[in-house]
Protein backbone atom coordinates (compact mmCIF):
# COMPACT_ATOMS: atom_id res chain seq x y z
CA UNK A 1 0.00 0.00 0.00
CA UNK A 2 1.17 3.79 -0.48
CA UNK A 3 1.31 6.21 2.12
CA UNK A 4 -1.98 8.13 0.80
CA UNK A 5 -3.43 4.69 0.94
CA UNK A 6 -2.27 3.60 4.61
CA UNK A 7 -3.34 7.37 5.56
CA UNK A 8 -7.02 6.30 4.54
CA UNK A 9 -7.03 3.24 6.26
CA UNK A 10 -6.01 4.55 9.15
CA UNK A 11 -8.16 7.42 9.59
CA UNK A 12 -10.65 4.49 9.62
CA UNK A 13 -9.54 2.88 12.63
CA UNK A 14 -8.23 5.28 15.03
CA UNK A 15 -9.66 7.64 16.87
CA UNK A 16 -8.91 11.65 15.90
CA UNK A 17 -6.05 12.45 18.81
CA UNK A 18 -4.70 9.05 17.91
CA UNK A 19 -4.85 9.66 14.10
CA UNK A 20 -3.26 13.39 14.34
CA UNK A 21 -0.86 11.97 16.73
CA UNK A 22 0.17 9.39 13.80
CA UNK A 23 0.64 12.21 11.31
CA UNK A 24 2.89 14.05 13.88
CA UNK A 25 5.16 11.20 14.54
CA UNK A 26 5.59 11.07 10.68
CA UNK A 27 6.25 14.06 9.83
CA UNK A 28 8.92 14.06 12.57
CA UNK A 29 10.28 11.13 11.57
CA UNK A 30 11.28 12.44 8.39
CA UNK A 31 12.47 15.38 9.59
CA UNK A 32 14.47 13.33 11.94
CA UNK A 33 15.93 11.28 8.92
CA UNK A 34 16.69 14.08 7.23
CA UNK A 35 19.44 15.38 10.19
CA UNK A 36 20.60 12.18 10.67
CA UNK A 37 20.92 11.37 7.15
CA UNK A 38 18.23 8.28 7.23
CA UNK A 39 16.07 7.00 4.74
CA UNK A 40 13.21 9.31 4.47
CA UNK A 41 10.36 7.06 2.85
CA UNK A 42 11.55 4.58 5.47
CA UNK A 43 11.03 7.05 8.38
CA UNK A 44 7.91 8.03 7.16
CA UNK A 45 6.11 4.74 6.66
CA UNK A 46 7.37 3.42 10.20
CA UNK A 47 6.27 6.97 11.62
CA UNK A 48 2.74 6.46 9.79
CA UNK A 49 2.41 2.60 11.28
CA UNK A 50 4.06 3.19 14.33
CA UNK A 51 0.44 3.18 16.14
CA UNK A 52 -2.02 1.35 14.00
CA UNK A 53 -2.77 -1.33 16.51
CA UNK A 54 -3.10 0.98 19.42
CA UNK A 55 -6.33 1.08 19.53
CA UNK A 56 -6.74 -3.22 19.54
CA UNK A 57 -8.01 -3.55 23.06
CA UNK A 58 -8.72 -6.48 25.70
CA UNK A 59 -9.17 -10.25 24.72
CA UNK A 60 -8.98 -9.16 21.16
CA UNK A 61 -4.94 -7.74 21.41
CA UNK A 62 -4.66 -11.00 23.21
CA UNK A 63 -5.61 -12.97 20.78
CA UNK A 64 -4.27 -11.47 17.76
CA UNK A 65 -1.14 -11.95 20.04
CA UNK A 66 -1.24 -15.49 19.99
CA UNK A 67 -2.22 -15.66 16.43
CA UNK A 68 0.87 -13.86 15.59
CA UNK A 69 3.19 -16.04 18.17
CA UNK A 70 3.83 -12.61 20.05
CA UNK A 71 5.04 -13.64 23.27
CA UNK A 72 2.88 -12.17 26.35
CA UNK A 73 5.33 -11.91 29.46
CA UNK A 74 3.75 -10.37 32.63
CA UNK A 75 4.83 -7.15 32.17
CA UNK A 76 2.91 -7.34 29.03
CA UNK A 77 0.15 -9.23 30.26
CA UNK A 78 -0.07 -6.30 33.13
CA UNK A 79 0.40 -3.43 31.07
CA UNK A 80 -1.30 -4.93 27.35
CA UNK A 81 -0.68 -1.69 25.72
CA UNK A 82 3.04 -2.66 25.48
CA UNK A 83 1.86 -5.08 22.82
CA UNK A 84 0.76 -2.60 20.48
CA UNK A 85 4.21 -2.33 19.59
CA UNK A 86 4.59 -5.50 18.13
CA UNK A 87 1.25 -5.87 17.15
CA UNK A 88 1.41 -3.09 14.89
CA UNK A 89 4.76 -4.51 13.09
CA UNK A 90 2.77 -8.09 12.31
CA UNK A 91 -0.04 -6.06 11.66
CA UNK A 92 2.21 -3.42 9.18
CA UNK A 93 3.32 -6.46 7.27
CA UNK A 94 0.03 -8.76 6.89
CA UNK A 95 -2.26 -5.85 6.44
CA UNK A 96 -0.24 -2.32 4.68
CA UNK A 97 1.82 -4.98 2.87
CA UNK A 98 5.07 -3.50 4.38
CA UNK A 99 7.97 -6.56 3.80
CA UNK A 100 11.30 -4.05 4.81
CA UNK A 101 12.66 -5.32 8.38
CA UNK A 102 14.34 -2.13 9.22
CA UNK A 103 10.46 -0.63 9.04
CA UNK A 104 9.13 -3.57 10.89
CA UNK A 105 11.27 -3.35 13.49
CA UNK A 106 11.30 0.59 14.15
CA UNK A 107 7.53 -0.25 14.50
CA UNK A 108 8.09 -3.16 16.83
CA UNK A 109 9.82 -1.12 19.26
CA UNK A 110 8.64 2.27 19.59
CA UNK A 111 7.63 2.28 22.87
CA UNK A 112 9.71 0.06 24.53
CA UNK A 113 13.35 0.59 22.58
CA UNK A 114 15.44 -2.40 22.98
CA UNK A 115 19.03 -2.54 22.85
CA UNK A 116 21.54 -1.69 19.99
CA UNK A 117 18.63 -0.04 18.28
CA UNK A 118 18.99 1.24 14.97
CA UNK A 119 19.36 4.46 13.85
CA UNK A 120 16.00 4.08 12.19
CA UNK A 121 14.45 2.65 15.18
CA UNK A 122 15.66 5.96 17.58
CA UNK A 123 14.27 8.16 15.65
CA UNK A 124 10.56 6.72 15.63
CA UNK A 125 11.05 6.18 19.43
CA UNK A 126 12.48 9.68 19.88
CA UNK A 127 9.29 11.39 17.28
CA UNK A 128 6.70 8.97 18.89
CA UNK A 129 7.92 11.11 22.28
CA UNK A 130 8.37 15.28 20.67
CA UNK A 131 5.90 15.25 17.98
CA UNK A 132 3.86 18.82 17.86
CA UNK A 133 0.90 17.46 19.85
CA UNK A 134 3.25 16.46 23.00
CA UNK A 135 2.58 18.19 25.79
CA UNK A 136 4.80 17.23 28.87
CA UNK A 137 7.43 18.08 31.66
CA UNK A 138 10.90 17.50 29.88
CA UNK A 139 9.63 17.40 26.46
CA UNK A 140 11.07 21.14 24.93
CA UNK A 141 14.33 19.75 26.40
CA UNK A 142 14.22 16.51 24.30
CA UNK A 143 12.90 18.24 21.07
CA UNK A 144 16.22 20.24 21.53
CA UNK A 145 18.59 17.43 21.80
CA UNK A 146 16.77 15.44 19.09
CA UNK A 147 18.08 17.86 16.46
CA UNK A 148 21.66 17.65 18.14
CA UNK A 149 22.25 14.51 19.60
CA UNK A 150 20.00 11.58 19.25
CA UNK A 151 21.57 9.35 21.84
CA UNK A 152 21.07 11.45 24.27
CA UNK A 153 17.47 12.49 23.28
CA UNK A 154 16.70 8.72 23.02
CA UNK A 155 18.57 8.46 26.77
CA UNK A 156 16.75 11.38 28.20
CA UNK A 157 13.30 10.06 26.47
CA UNK A 158 13.70 6.46 28.24
CA UNK A 159 14.63 8.14 31.73
CA UNK A 160 11.20 9.73 31.19
CA UNK A 161 10.31 6.49 30.27
CA UNK A 162 11.13 4.68 33.17
CA UNK A 163 10.11 7.70 35.80
CA UNK A 164 6.84 7.82 34.88
CA UNK A 165 6.42 3.99 34.95
CA UNK A 166 8.16 3.94 38.45
CA UNK A 167 5.58 6.59 39.71
CA UNK A 168 2.91 4.53 38.60
CA UNK A 169 3.99 1.63 40.75
CA UNK A 170 4.18 -0.27 37.33
CA UNK A 171 6.39 -2.99 36.09
CA UNK A 172 9.58 -1.68 33.74
CA UNK A 173 9.59 -3.49 30.17
CA UNK A 174 13.25 -5.79 30.16
CA UNK A 175 13.86 -4.41 26.49
CA UNK A 176 13.75 -0.65 28.05
CA UNK A 177 16.20 -1.40 30.55
CA UNK A 178 18.60 -3.07 28.36
CA UNK A 179 18.30 -0.15 25.77
CA UNK A 180 18.75 1.99 28.32
CA UNK A 181 22.30 0.15 29.82
CA UNK A 182 23.72 -0.49 26.24
CA UNK A 183 23.12 3.40 25.07
CA UNK A 184 25.13 4.84 28.09
CA UNK A 185 27.79 2.30 27.45
CA UNK A 186 27.39 3.53 23.99
CA UNK A 187 27.54 7.66 24.92
CA UNK A 188 30.07 6.82 27.84
CA UNK A 189 32.47 5.27 25.19
CA UNK A 190 32.37 8.25 22.69
CA UNK A 191 34.34 10.07 25.72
Amino acid sequence: MTIDEIKRELKKILKPGRFNHTIGVMNTSVKLAQTYGADESKAAMAGLLHDCAREIKGEVLFELCERYHIPVDDVCRTQPELLHGPLGSKLSEEVYGVSDREVLDAVCYHTTGRENMSLLEKIVFVADIIEPSRNFKGVDEIRKNAFVDLDKAVLAALDGSIRYVLSKGALLHIDTVNSRNYLINEINKRW
